[in-house]
């Protein structure tokens, strides 16, 4: 186990199993204590349901720092995942009044997949997450991410030069490591692409013929439960892959939960692998 405390600041969608839902029991299984300081609550998450409720919570940003720097709280590691672009000056506030020495940023910079922004997002949004990004210890961007945070138009075919390319520009954006997700070379694999400024390295999994929601939370979650306990990036990246799918095949065969995976039944796997 560790010592180690990391905050996650996301949304909650209260049903769906995604963002916070997933981040604070995945991060806690990986033996990391985990804190949350939530962006957003929504009734639900965006896709799939006919609609849903939305609070913001930016106002409270302030108010609850100004109350953990009077309680001396401080973290080891912090996670991003979705937020907006007026939280983002708040965020870096907090990242850098509550930091213990040496403590990680990991952003997962959540703006979109299919080559759209999610609803809510304005065009300019990834200019503003771009200034997350630097600076950061890691970032996770998918490909759609990847195409908006450098400013491209988004491809559905690609080769290894296009990856390797996409990797290196998001590494100028002044992230330490980058974790590329979605990445297939072939058609039956899909992986990740990891890139610390010196060397590539790739981890793929077997492609499964299906497509849930959640799978990205569920990703960056045991990620950063990897890393905290001591893991390579490679091998965070490799764990959080592996768990992934087996988050998928728990859930598959079962219609009635379409709105996403059953990871709490893949987490005896995930804590095996710690």
């Amino acid at each position: 186990m560790t010592d180690k405390r990391l905050l996650t600041i996301q949304d909650i969608s209260c049903v769906g199993q995604c963002s916070l839902t997933v981040a604070l029991p995945i991060i806690s299984a990986c033996g990391v204590e985990c804190a949350i300081l939530p962006s957003s609550v929504l009734s639900n998450h965006t896709a799939g349901f006919s609609g849903w409720t939305f609070r913001d919570l930016t106002d409270e940003m302030p108010n609850i720092l100004a109350q953990w720097k009077k309680e001396k709280v401080d973290f080891d590691a912090f996670y991003t995942g979705y937020v907006s672009k007026t939280q983002i000056p708040h965020i870096l506030d907090i990242m850098q009044e509550t930091a213990r020495p040496g403590a990680l940023r990991i952003v997962d910079p959540v703006m979109g997949d299919g080559g759209k922004l999610y609803p809510g997002f304005d065009d300019d949004f990834p200019q503003e997450m771009c200034r997350l990004c630097n600076g950061a210890d890691v970032i996770m961007p998918n490909l759609t991410e990847a195409a908006l945070l450098l400013g491209e138009e988004y491809r559905t075919e690609y080769d290894q030069a296009y990856i390797e390319q996409t990797i290196k520009r998001l590494h100028a954006l002044g992230a330490k490591n980058v974790v590329l997700t979605g990445v297939s070379l072939e058609p039956n694999k899909l992986g990740v692409a990891c890139y610390d400024g010196n060397e590539i390295r790739y981890y793929f999994t077997d492609r499964l013929d299906v497509s849930m929601h959640g799978t990205g939370d569920c990703y960056a979650s045991s990620f950063a439960g990897a890393l905290l306990r001591g893991h390579s990036i490679l091998e965070s990246a490799s764990i959080a892959a592996d768990f992934v799918v087996e988050t998928i095949r728990q859930s598959m065969g079962d219609p009635s939960h379409w709105y996403g995976v059953k990871f709490e039944k893949a987490l005896p796997y995930l804590i095996s692998r710690m």
